[in-house]
């Protein structure tokens, strides 16, 4: 298998975890995430990736959620703040209350697929460089790419020179199943 297809599979493989987490939380709480705001959704994973900083930096925790828990809800909190800021653009209509898990599961994936299509035309030209960064470093890119989000959400006027919210939601997710990757692939040798 080239490393292009090897990326693929395991990108694919993470993005069907993540799914079932997000579908076996909305079975729990049905869809009650559609009500936060875009403000909310990023101060929350502002939240993850300070937690998931914090723990690389102490090199301990003391809660027990792990940091894969972390790094798959900021998958999944990207996917939401894509499905949100599309809806609030008439691209896509979120989910009503009564929303059955099929339409969660499929709506869910057509957000995921866009954001895989832009993973493989940014892996093309980058040639794979993040299997040979750091995970700490893909906590750092998080966390600038959420710092740019809240600048723009604040600044009320629009981007003037940026890619914008949703790409940089779109770039977090990408971070995070890297890292989700480059986690398993060091607890469990790289699979080939």
């Amino acid at each position: 298998m080239n490393p292009i297809e090897h990326t693929e599979t395991q990108y694919k493989d993470v993005i069907d975890r993540c799914k079932s987490v997000f579908i076996a939380k909305s079975r729990d709480y049905g869809t009650s995430w559609r009500v936060l705001r875009l403000t909310s959704i990023t101060d929350q994973m502002f939240i993850k990736a300070r937690r998931i900083r914090s723990i690389e930096e102490k090199g301990q925790q003391q809660v027990v959620d792990s940091v894969t828990s972390e790094w798959i809800a900021l998958v999944n909190y990207g996917i939401m703040s894509i499905w949100i800021w599309q809806s609030e653009h008439n691209i896509r209509t979120l989910p009503e209350d009564n929303t059955s898990i099929q339409i969660l599961y499929a709506q869910y994936q057509e957000v995921s697929d866009e954001v895989f299509e832009l993973m493989l035309r940014k892996n093309h030209d980058y040639g794979e460089a993040w299997r040979e960064m750091r995970t700490t470093s893909m906590t750092d890119l998080v966390l600038m790419k959420l710092l740019r989000i809240k600048q723009l959400e604040d600044n009320k006027n629009g981007e003037i020179q940026s890619e914008g919210v949703e790409a940089n939601y779109a770039d977090i997710v990408n971070y995070a199943v890297f890292a989700l990757i480059l986690i398993h692939d060091k607890q469990n040798g790289p699979q080939t």
